[in-house]
């Protein structure tokens, strides 16, 4: 068995249908008596809900979350929580507003109580993301992992299904990067595979069941997509990603794209490039969405088409005369990845990104 190190962060994690209900007492537990409810415009009914079970331990409501945490709207956040004498914070929704919950506590230390409704996975990593001019800069700090995570499957129920399948693809993501991760340890390839794996077979059945959102099949679907969802983020919180979410976080700070629709897009093509320098990867994301014997990379976008996900960046409005800049923004820093970072491969890739091209 080859050498590695795991490392556990301290973190409560609750799932439990119907959850909501006990946002008072994980408040409590956390020792908090005045925290701010974080969500997007459009979220906002969502959040009154938990300032409701919250109570006399709701500071108030933030609905500034927006797309990419512009460094802006996280100057507004932390002056509203500061103002309010928050003493944490509850982030409801998706990555949007749980990043924004981070960027609080990036400078102020406020804990985080987490309640997510899509399967980005954010709540379960110590990793920050601002946007700045146009740039998106990430950065990891354990100050702003989440203290507890509450997972309602409930909550996911009316989840949009491009968006569920979007997001889901995204949670996706995580895991195909942790396989080759090189800090990669037997527990975070367990759940790797455990996560792809609950994912693909949920979200066919949330995309083919879009009238029956509250049929038992399609409840028992939203719990794996949520449980894969968690075992994905728990990855990406633990073993250090490559190219794939280097391209992600390129296009989506600088050319405000949709952060899980960029991330479907782009994976197969990402592993596709990767994949002559990781093939135990690829064979284990064919095997855990079904396909074995089959190519990761094709599988990856089979899965992606077959739900009627985007599969092309000009889907998302993205100009083909920005793919050279792209490129060159993701070549600017070195960092970990199985296969040499070489602009003309990149390049390659990005035009089959664009096109929507099914990996060869």
């Amino acid at each position: 068995m080859r050498p590695f190190i795991y490392q556990t962060h301290p973190q409560r994690v609750v799932f439990r249908a119907g959850g909501l209900a006990s946002l008072g007492d994980e408040a409590a537990a956390l020792g908090a008596r005045k925290l701010l409810v974080l969500c997007t415009a459009p979220q906002r009914d969502l959040a009154e809900r938990a300032a409701a079970v919250l109570g006399a331990r709701c500071a108030g409501i933030f609905d500034g979350a927006v797309m990419h945490v512009p460094v802006e709207q996280a100057r507004l956040a932390r002056a509203c929580a500061a103002e309010l004498g928050a003493d944490g914070v509850v982030a409801i929704g998706g990555g949007s507003t749980i990043g924004l919950g981070k960027a609080i506590a990036l400078e102020s230390d406020l804990p985080i109580l987490a309640v997510p409704t899509t399967y980005a996975g954010s709540e379960m990593t110590p990793i920050y993301g601002l946007t700045d001019g146009g740039l998106k800069r990430t950065g990891r700090d354990a100050r702003v992992l989440p203290r507890t995570v509450l997972y309602d499957p409930d909550l996911t129920l009316g989840l949009p299904v491009p968006v569920s399948v979007t997001s889901g693809i995204n949670a996706i993501a995580h895991a195909a990067e942790g396989l080759y991760g090189a800090d990669r340890t037997p527990v975070s390839d367990w759940m790797c595979r455990e996560g792809i794996a609950a994912l693909g077979r949920a979200l066919p059945v949330i995309a083919t069941l879009p009238g029956e959102p509250d049929s038992a099949a399609v409840r028992t679907a939203r719990g794996d997509a949520l449980y894969g969802a968690w075992l994905c983020g728990a990855v990406l919180g633990s073993v250090s990603v490559g190219l794939h979410h280097k391209l992600c976080h390129t296009l989506g700070g600088s050319y405000n794209l949709p952060h899980a629709e960029v991330h479907t897009i782009v994976l197969p093509h990402a592993l596709a490039y990767n994949a002559p320098a990781a093939p135990e990867a690829m064979a284990a994301i064919a095997a855990a969405l079904g396909r074995a014997g089959a190519s990761g990379p094709q599988a990856v976008f089979d899965l992606a088409a077959s739900l009627g996900a985007p599969v092309a960046l000009r889907e998302l409005g993205m100009r083909e005369q920005d793919l050279d800049r792209a490129c060159e923004l993701a070549l600017q820093a070195q960092y970990p990845n199985p296969r040499p970072l070489a602009a003309a491969g990149i390049r390659a890739l990005l035009d089959d990104a664009f096109h929507g091209r099914r990996p060869g």
